[in-house]
């Protein structure tokens, strides 16, 4: 990509009255050289079946074709117009909780022939007055594709064709393999195959799961078969890859494989929304850049983030600013928010766009010309960031599913249904990292060259074949540093339960077995990772002060696993009068790397102390600098190291430069090694490398 893209969704659908020539004239002021239209305006574009017009779409690209700014074209399928409800109620995804009701979007069957019929029509005729167009750079297909739930009678046969094939055609061996004999759910013909919707067995359950997230696969690929028709070289393909809601964006996101979907992508796209004010960290728009730049190992656009959105998300002056460089810091070349204007009708009329409802100039948009500026002035310095990281963090749908079927905290059946699941257990392992100022990548278990990694992170991988975690143990026999969590290597890719020693197979390279878990009532940790009495290479200890806690003391918290060492290094044990002689946190030379096994959930403090031992061993550097500043680095398309220095706090810091000399780009003041640098609250400071 030549320059930075900086834009907003843009809806001329919705617009109370025609400012059309206003508002792209406030975008020209602004900065903001990107509009993304279509998307959601179906119904719009094709008012009947087979009757189209694309008059809003036509206008804003000529409007913005005369000015200069690019336009990202989606095609507008998330959202079913009501004359094909009317006219074909069953293209309405079936779901566990029956036929869904007209009017939400994203509440079709994708799989449905009629539902695809309209759809394809509709993205052709699209593309037929788009593509050509001077002003069209890319396409984005659909919008935060998932499978909605979608287990119609279609889905259904489907799934037995697709278990026929994965069986070989062998019932015995499915009915083994899920262990269906339990409760009498065993399956004696595939004619006698039952509504998947109604089953307890959690491995069945999963397999299902597992099958409808290829459903997007599947559909995201038509789509784009169809774009590519059309599409001229130098137009991109994107999706905007989302995340576990969780009324922002947490975590791996249960109903798609975003690595499988983003295949058939020319370059990979998210959306990544965040709490603000007091709660801006920078750990939601870290780990989404971060996951979604591993897809490709490339580049990748933000396609929205929120600009002022739900009011509780009003940013703090600066905020914006900060917000947008954070993006960048991760490898994205481009932020565009969502979006352009607040409408004044409907469901999200309080999820307020850049512009507030009376269109007029305010604070966020002020601060969006100063951004908008920088980066035209600054573009070619912070486009195209290359990123080359020492440590990864291994994630799974098959083990997010799982764990979802069997909750971490699973208690007795009648109790309180309380629980952490799968994306808790990563985000803490993931956002102590982030606190730490150590980047980066993410691995998937198809993932084959491990070894471009001085240290792997794996958070509660329950679900693996056994192929992954052989080649997890190479990893370690060739030098790596495993560092994985409680809940590891336990079950098998059909969420089958091993019946040998635990962590199955990873027994002897983590040097630790148990057959014992339980939930910590009142149970401390005690050892040398807690005193700081651990040492690095050779026999220099580690300063207590980096070891020292908060005035709680370390616990075991949530989950813990009751490890009886074999071998293994004691880092920490629990400390309680019954579960005393268990292991807690243990460490394992094994051939030329080492194992870490952490057997409960802990406070942050311990993680850190674990990580800085641990790390430190495998050559990874360990930058001084703490949360609130954070530090993130790559390599611009001049070949200079590029550094961010962002502060994540209300008070102004200062923190010394420890790296060569350089230019930092804001200001264009030169920065010398060991001098101070002064960070206004959320502010943002970027040096360039001489």
């Amino acid at each position: 990509m030549k320059e930075l893209l900086y834009g907003a969704a843009y809806y001329d659908e919705y617009m109370p009255y025609d400012r059309l020539d206003k508002d792209v004239a406030m975008m020209k002021k602004a900065g903001i050289n990107t509009v993304r239209i279509a998307e959601s305006t179906w119904s719009t574009c094709e008012p009947q079946p087979g009757v189209f017009d694309f008059s809003h779409v036509e206008r804003v690209m000529d409007a913005m074709e005369e000015a200069g700014i690019n336009v990202i074209i989606g095609t507008p399928t998330y959202a079913v117009p009501t004359w094909m409800v009317k006219a074909h109620p069953d293209v309405l995804a079936e779901t566990v909780e029956g036929r869904g009701i007209y009017g939400a979007r994203q509440i079709m069957d994708i799989t449905h022939p009629v539902y695809l019929f309209y759809a394809e029509r509709v993205i052709r005729e699209l593309m037929k007055r788009t593509a050509h167009r001077k002003c069209v750079i890319g396409f984005q297909l659909d919008n935060e594709t998932k499978y909605y739930g979608t287990a119609g009678k279609n889905v259904q046969e489907q799934f037995v064709k697709y278990l026929r094939e994965k069986f070989h055609d062998d019932l015995d061996a499915m009915n083994y393999e899920f262990g269906l004999d339990y409760w009498s759910n065993r399956i004696n013909a595939w004619e006698d195959f039952p509504d998947v919707r109604g089953t307890i067995n959690g491995s069945l359950g999963a397999e299902f799961e597992k099958f409808q997230r290829t459903l997007v696969d599947k559909f995201l690929s038509w789509q784009a078969d169809i774009v590519n028709e059309y599409r001229r070289e130098d137009q991109f393909v994107t999706h905007n890859l989302d995340f576990e809601w969780r009324g922002y964006s947490y975590g791996i996101q249960p109903y798609v494989n975003h690595l499988h979907a983003s295949q058939c992508l020319t370059i990979a796209g998210t959306d990544i929304y965040h709490p603000t004010q007091d709660d801006l960290t920078g750990a939601e728009i870290a780990f989404g850049g971060d996951l979604i730049r591993s897809l490709k190992q490339d580049n990748y656009l933000v396609i929205e983030t929120e600009a002022q959105g739900f009011p509780g998300w009003t940013p703090y002056k600066n905020q914006l600013r900060l917000q947008a460089y954070s993006h960048l810091a991760s490898g994205a070349n481009s932020v565009m928010y969502w979006h352009w204007h607040s409408i004044h009708n409907s469901f999200e009329t309080y999820w307020k766009g850049l512009l507030s409802h009376d269109f007029q100039e305010n604070a966020p948009y002020k601060e969006a010309c100063i951004i908008g500026n920088e980066f035209k002035k600054l573009g070619s310095h912070l486009v195209n960031l290359k990123k080359k990281n020492e440590v990864a963090v291994l994630v799974s749908n098959e083990a997010l599913t799982a764990l979802n079927w069997f909750r971490i905290q699973e208690q007795a059946p009648g109790a309180d249904a309380k629980s952490i699941y799968y994306n808790d257990v990563m985000r803490w392992m993931y956002d102590t990292l982030y606190h730490m100022n150590v980047e980066c990548d993410f691995i998937w278990p198809e993932t084959e060259n491990l070894d471009q990694y001085k240290a792997i992170v794996v958070p509660a991988l329950y679900a693996a074949p056994d192929e992954l975690l052989e080649l997890l143990n190479q990893y370690v026999e060739n030098g790596g540093t495993l560092i994985a969590s409680f809940k590891s290597a336990f079950a098998n890719e059909n969420v089958k339960v091993s019946h040998d020693v635990q962590p199955h197979i990873l027994n002897n390279c983590f040097g630790v077995h148990y057959d014992q878990f339980t939930f910590p009532k009142n149970v401390g940790l005690t050892g040398k990772i807690i005193s700081g009495k651990i040492c690095q290479k050779g026999s220099t200890c580690l300063d207590d002060k980096a070891y020292a806690k908060d005035s709680t003391s370390p616990s075991a918290q949530i989950f813990m696993e009751l490890l009886v060492p074999d071998g293994a290094e004691v880092l920490a044990s629990y400390d309680h009068y019954n579960w005393k002689d268990y292991a807690a946190i243990t460490r394992n030379h094994y051939g030329k790397g080492q194992a870490v096994y952490v057997g409960c959930m802990t406070d942050e403090d311990t993680l850190k102390a674990v990580y800085k031992a641990v790390l430190s061993q495998a050559d990874v550097e360990i930058p001084e600098y703490q949360y609130p500043v954070i530090v993130r680095k790559g390599t611009n398309d001049l070949g200079k190291t590029v550094r961010y220095f962002l502060n994540y706090s209300a008070v102004e810091l200062e923190v010394p430069y420890d790296y060569k000399n350089g230019t930092e780009l804001l200001e264009g003041v030169q920065v010398e090694n060991e001098s101070a640098l002064r960070l206004p609250a959320w502010g943002v400071k970027i040096i360039e490398e001489a």
